[in-house]
């Protein structure tokens, strides 16, 4: 029986569920709130006969994401899997959890290794994709396995992978490859601290977040990756200020002169106007230091 595509929106504004407020019309949207309606909404969507697009793009909490503004003829999937269940010092997570929101748990329990991430934004979903990091901390650091669907087949299976299967490294990891699965849920594994110190900590990163960053205008945060060497890690920032491109712009897009590697939505940029910026930067950074930049967002085509 072909089942009913009432479970997508329709024409939903990507701007509105993305940290940037850009993008265009995603011509379906679905939230699936557990491991049943992800499946389920991947079965709608296989019955739907008429599009001449069957993409699909996981979305957590559009804080790392550049949409086009010309929009999506695909389905974007948004798993709102919301759980924290805690045993001992470990903690399942749901992959749409806030990490604002497992951080506060986190402290509640007097569970460190997380301080880190205090003011980072997004989900547990999208920082284990990404294998966020800050502060000389990383999601690797704390992840113990992680739990995902796979979805190139009729029948999607469940994986789990432990931390040493996911191929965890500098902003990547085995999902962030493979297209093919979706994150639903991890299990962190934490050590018991004092409940004061691990605030003080945390807050202490949020409040350097709010004094070094562009917070005043929509971004998506680092729009680099720094570069990796041998001997040291050379900040994207860094080179970006060197070769004089703080405060440039195009259109309403801006490089901040706050933080460098911050590409602001100053005035109703559009998209291109960021894209615009993003090779500018890796243009005059490859001429004058001979490093080429790789994005750390995504930019969804």
């Amino acid at each position: 029986m072909i089942m009913e595509k009432s479970i997508f929106s329709t024409d939903i504004l990507l701007s509105s569920h993305s940290h940037y407020k850009i993008g265009g019309e995603a011509k379906y949207f679905c939230e699936a709130r557990s491991v049943d309606e992800v499946v389920l909404a991947l079965a709608a969507w296989r019955e739907i006969g008429d599009l001449e697009s069957r993409d699909i793009f996981v979305l957590g909490a559009g804080t790392n994401v550049l949409f086009k503004d010309e929009g999506f003829e695909g389905l974007i999937l948004k798993p709102k899997i919301n759980f924290i269940e805690k045993e001992d010092e470990f903690l399942k997570v749901g992959v749409g959890v806030l990490m604002s929101e497992l951080l506060e748990y986190a402290i509640e329990n007097g569970l460190s290794g997380l301080e880190w991430a205090g003011g980072l934004p997004g989900t547990l979903g999208g920082a284990v994709y990404g294998n966020a990091g800050a502060f000389g901390g990383e999601m690797k650091d704390v992840v113990y396995d992680v739990v995902s669907i796979d979805i190139s087949s009729l029948r999607p299976a469940i994986i789990r992978r432990s931390s040493r299967d996911c191929g965890f490294d500098y902003r990547a990891s085995v999902f962030k490859e493979n297209k093919n699965e979706i994150i639903v849920e991890a299990m962190l594994k934490l050590k018991k601290w004092d409940r004061s110190a691990i605030r003080r900590e945390t807050e202490n990163k949020i409040k350097y977040r709010l004094d070094k960053h562009p917070m005043e205008y929509p971004s998506l945060g680092s729009t680099f990756k720094n570069i990796e060497t041998a001997s040291e890690r050379i900040q994207a920032a860094y080179l970006i200020y060197e070769a004089g491109l703080s405060g440039v712009s195009c259109g309403g897009a801006m490089i901040s002169p706050k933080h460098p590697n911050f590409i602001v939505n100053a005035l109703n940029a559009t998209s291109d106007d960021v894209k615009n910026l993003i090779e500018l930067v890796k243009t005059e950074v490859l001429e004058k230091f001979g490093v080429k930049l790789e994005e750390e967002i995504v930019i969804h085509n």
